[in-house]
């Protein structure tokens, strides 16, 4: 929960601008973490006792990075090359 609400305060503290997916995510997994502790229903998805699964743990650090100004890092397996 903390992570989430520390996330969007930094994007408004910086004057970034999330996306409307992104405050739309923001708020669905709390909502969901607050409602259920947890913010996904498929335990494959997630490690016991963890309240965001693997997703959007990696989407929160994202929005995290955008928020403090960050480059957003290279997918996997993506080389810049010809033509890039």
């Amino acid at each position: 929960m903390n992570a989430l609400k520390r996330a969007r305060r930094s994007a408004e503290k910086a004057g970034v601008s999330l996306s409307e997916w992104e405050g739309e995510f923001l708020g669905s997994v709390e909502d969901r973490v607050k409602t259920y502790g947890r913010a996904f229903g498929d335990p494959e998805k997630g490690a016991p006792g963890q309240a965001l699964s693997a997703m959007q743990g990696r989407k929160l650090k994202e929005i995290t990075r955008k928020a403090n100004g960050e480059e957003p890092r290279p997918r996997w397996g993506r080389k810049k090359g010809i033509g890039d």
